[in-house]
């Protein structure tokens, strides 16, 4: 059955405009004013803003960390996301045993039949090889147009800079994007080893021992090698104000950098990591200061930075006390695993539902920004950036109907009840926002309508992505 939408605002990053919206199966079929379509169902969106589904390039589903594994699944991460008004998810595949190929397929089997919203994949290059190179070049068949490497985690993640610059290199050969988590692995290990040794082992201490400067420099370090091996490069979960001023420098230099954030980089500082229940807040990259926080605002609002992402990755708070989670007791191994040494709690919060509500919030309602910026950054440059454009990311004829019906003025006092992840806490507590998603849509079939859950394991589908834009 056609539906349409009426008397809303369309809110494309481009334009705004008072239109009505025409859905026919699963894409937008018009896009006009005053459409009169009898046999269609009616949705009536008076005094509302209808955006483009959320596009969240930047999650970690089913992740294994520290004997735990993030919380959320296909589609529970699904549901969540739907709740705060996203539609499309980028997960990323591990590279474990085997070749890249059987990698993907083993996600892709994790995915099958539980998916609640549509997903991509990006690939993860973190043993090097002849072999891996020429691996590189078949991705794009398999619809994953990224990869990404580390200058952390050594001996784990982290490959050679070297072995960085060949990739970014054979990447760009094949139409594919770079991502780079950038921090000084060989700092972190040596600051991390004396903390221990002077039994530094409390929350704040990971922040202490991954200094700014690391991020700052390791940033420069991905966006020169980018420009070496003339090849885009995109920055990972930006967290630090001198990686904003990097990812300029190489821009203002023709380097063909992108980068994203996240609301925790944005909302919260390493003195929250001092509270104690400081795990909620342990992630990596740490969180930083009011000043680095002033700085990525700023990026935000004069374009240096394109995305707003999540590196959504949640664990239990604790493990050991049950959830009901549809109706049903869920309890996994958590944070609690590293009470008392922060080098043993999983790293990682949850996101994925919050990211938009509370953006909304603190960036479009306080003035920040415009709503049209707010669909840039939450799903058109992420749709451009990632080859999902303009099939996702815009309101437009021909575009799949992923809508979200935004009430500006909706007031909701959030938490761990209002989001749906599959974890026991969230980082926004009581927070009072304004601006929430009515109704969502995913290619035309409701997810989401005034807080009723009508989604299903397996209504989300692989995204077979072709080589994106740099923007």
């Amino acid at each position: 059955m056609r539906k349409l939408i009426k008397n809303g605002t369309v809110i494309n990053a481009e334009s705004s405009q008072r239109a009505d919206i025409l859905i026919e199966g699963e894409k937008i079929a018009r896009v006009e004013p005053g459409l009169n379509v009898p046999d269609a169902e009616l949705i009536d969106a008076s005094g509302m803003l209808i955006l483009p589904g959320g596009i969240d390039p930047h999650v970690h589903i089913n992740l294994p960390m520290m004997g735990a594994t993030s919380s959320d699944d296909y589609y529970t991460v699904g549901k969540a996301a739907a709740f705060g008004g996203t539609t499309s998810l980028i997960d990323f595949v591990a590279q474990d045993e085997g070749s890249l190929a059987e990698n993907i397929a083993r996600k892709l089997n994790e995915s099958d039949g539980r998916a609640s919203v549509d997903f991509g994949l990006h690939m993860n290059i973190t043993r090097f090889s002849p072999e891996v190179l020429e691996e590189i070049a078949r991705l794009p068949e398999m619809g994953i147009t990224s990869v990404k490497v580390f200058t952390a985690y050594n001996k784990r993640l982290r490959i050679g800079d070297g072995e960085i610059f060949q990739v970014m290199r054979a990447a760009a050969q094949h139409g594919l994007l770079t991502l780079v988590h950038a921090e000084n692995g060989d700092v972190i290990d040596v600051l991390v080893a004396e903390a221990l040794q002077q039994g530094r082992t409390s929350p704040v201490w990971h922040a202490r021992t991954r200094p700014a400067w690391g991020e700052v420099e390791a940033s420069l370090r991905a966006v020169a090698l980018a420009a070496q091996a003339d090849a885009p490069v995109y920055l990972v979960h930006m967290n630090v104000a001198g990686e904003v001023d990097q990812l300029a420098y190489g821009r203002s230099h023709g380097v063909r950098a992108m980068g994203e954030t996240c609301p925790q980089y944005l909302f919260f500082t390493e003195q929250d990591l001092e509270r104690p229940d400081g795990t909620k807040w342990l992630c990596s990259p740490p969180l930083r200061s009011p000043t680095d926080q002033q700085g990525l605002w700023k990026g935000i609002e004069n374009g240096i930075i394109q995305v707003l992402a999540t590196d959504h990755c949640p664990f239990f708070y604790d493990g050991t006390q049950p959830i009901t989670y549809e109706s049903e007791q869920v309890a996994m191994p958590g944070k609690e695993l590293g009470r008392g040494i922060f080098t043993q709690v999983p790293n990682g919060v949850p996101g994925v539902g919050d990211r938009l509500p509370v953006f909304w919030t603190h960036a479009v309602h306080s003035g920040r920004i415009s709503p049209n910026q707010f669909a840039a950054l939450s799903s058109a440059n992420p749709a451009r950036i990632f080859g999902l454009y303009p099939r996702k990311g815009c309101l437009a004829v021909g575009s799949d109907a992923d809508i979200a019906i935004w009430d500006p003025e909706m007031q909701v006092n959030y938490g761990v009840q209002a989001a749906k992840h599959r974890t026991d806490y969230n980082l926004y507590e009581g927070w009072q926002l304004t601006g929430f998603p009515r109704q969502v849509f995913l290619r035309g079939e409701c997810l989401v309508r005034d807080g009723e859950w009508y989604g299903s394991p397996g209504m989300g589908r692989f995204l077979h992505r072709q080589s994106g834009e740099v923007i």
